[in-house]
């Protein structure tokens, strides 16, 4: 066993790491010992429980009913509420898609109005659930535009959707225009609160200015939110809450007519590991309202000083006052966001490039925690060296025949010989080599060239790239 523990722990060193608070994306850390502590044992205790049958499993069903109520506390949801506990945000905006489709079973070709900055799992949902996606652009706040996105609802509209936060941006928007305008055409209203569902709560008893979104707000119908990040729990977990039983009842999914036990979902999973949720009940109990509290006090810490020390650094600025605990970052002219990504992973910090969209050039993201504000002062002073050595370097190019070759592709109809001359001319495969994956340390160049391909192109050099990563090994 302490072989594979020891193979384990090598195989890991490359990851990004998850405490600190130097990874500003994908991960959440509360800085808190006691809570990495007790969330760990409750996985291992429950790794092997099943969530798919309740009745087999009673203290699963007691949890999530725990966690859904602490969440409709917390989220102004009226007595009614009912909620589910899903594999991560993804999943919940799935469902509440699904159970808006599945609710108005008379429509023959259903539509959701979205804004341009919603998160990619409602195209996901669109995808795979055959509901069009009608996306409005939104203000030049980066909020969603109340009037262009009424403009897109018709009779077969089933759902509008808004963010608490939006990711890029970390702007909340205008929830109750929004919920106003759907409930006075009766459709109903999704609010995706993944990010920002249990830090605002926080934020507004602590006298920050949060916008209205909960359910509070008239016409809101479902809210999804996820404790994976800012409950800081383990991963993966989100909730789905629905105003009332009727919302929710065309989430399920029940099937009798075949041999074996009658299936009953709440979810798209029906296996499902009782870790991730024992471990949130756990580290809800371990903090109640009162650690969180404090927690969101530390966050908000950090994102005013980020914010305050982004105003002093020159070329860099804040492209949009944080509502929540998300910061954009752009440059001016004399650099670009791709190197400064390359300058801050070379001192030891992840923060996320955004590809130009929509008429607005590329960003930096930051998602920032908790843990972080201990590190503030270290994070500013390796923001100013990346972005001096970014300045001495320049703006990071790409060739023009590169560009001409990606212009002159139709990405729907890409060969494998394409694909290979494109991840080829992007420095992910080494030719030489017989085509081998060759990830560079540096990615400015890369994200570059991603940035001047169309989203389209984009989407198809990544699926190959992750197709060429995804080979067994033998």
């Amino acid at each position: 066993m302490n072989d594979v523990l020891a193979r384990l722990r090598e195989l890991q060193a490359a990851d990004l790491p998850v405490h600190g608070g130097r990874t500003l994306a994908y991960v959440y850390d509360s800085g808190l010992a006691e809570v990495d502590e007790v969330a760990r044992a409750a996985v291992a205790a429950y790794a092997g429980s099943n969530g798919l049958d309740p009745t087999a499993f009673p203290s699963l069903l007691a949890m999530e009913n725990d966690l859904v109520g602490f969440a409709a506390d917390l989220l102004d949801a009226p007595s009614s509420a009912v909620g589910t506990a899903t594999s991560g945000g993804t999943e919940s905006v799935l469902l509440a898609v699904q159970s808006a489709r599945d609710g108005a079973p008379g429509v023959e070709r259903p539509n959701m109005v979205l804004p341009s900055t919603i998160h990619a799992a409602f195209f996901k949902a669109a995808h795979y659930f055959g509901v069009e996606a009608r996306v409005a652009p939104v203000g030049a706040d980066f909020r969603a535009d109340v009037e262009a996105m009424a403009a897109l609802v018709d009779d077969s509209t089933v759902l509008v959707a808004g963010s608490a936060p939006s990711y890029a941006h970390g702007v909340v928007d205008p929830i109750t225009e929004l919920a106003a305008m759907a409930a006075g055409r009766g459709i109903r209203f999704h609010v995706d609160a993944c990010i920002g569902g249990w830090v605002l709560p926080y934020a507004a008893r602590l006298g920050r200015d949060v916008p209205g979104w909960t359910f509070a707000v008239p016409g809101v119908t479902s809210i999804s939110v996820d404790l994976h990040k800012y409950g800081y729990t383990p991963k993966g977990i989100s909730l789905l809450l629905h105003r009332d039983p009727a919302l929710r009842r065309s989430q399920y999914f029940a099937h009798a007519d075949w041999p074996g036990y009658t299936m009953l979902n709440s979810t798209l999973q029906s296996t499902k590991s009782g870790g991730p949720l024992a471990a949130a009940w756990a580290v809800v109990q371990q903090l109640g309202n009162a650690g969180y509290e404090r927690l969101t006090a530390d966050v908000f810490a950090a994102v005013d000083a980020i914010v305050a020390g982004v105003a002093r650094i020159p070329h860099l600025r804040v492209v949009a006052a944080p509502d929540s605990t998300l910061v954009a970052l752009g440059t001016d002219e004399t650099c670009d966001p791709f190197t400064i990504c390359d300058e801050m992973a070379a001192a030891g910090w992840f923060v996320q490039p955004q590809m130009a969209f929509g008429g607005h050039p590329a960003t930096i993201h930051l998602s920032v925690s908790a843990a972080t504000l201990g590190a503030v002062d270290d994070f500013l002073a390796a923001l100013v060296a990346a972005v001096d050595n970014a300045v001495a370097a320049g703006p990071v190019g790409v060739d023009p025949e590169v560009v001409a070759f990606i212009e002159a592709l139709d990405p729907t109809a890409l060969s494998d010989a394409d694909f290979d001359g494109l991840l080829a001319a992007s420095g992910l495969i080494d030719a030489s080599a017989g085509g081998d994956l060759e990830v560079p340390d540096r990615m400015a160049e890369v994200n570059a060239m991603l940035d001047v391909a169309s989203p389209r192109m984009r989407e198809a050099l990544l699926v190959a790239f992750l197709d060429r990563l995804q080979r067994p090994r033998r």
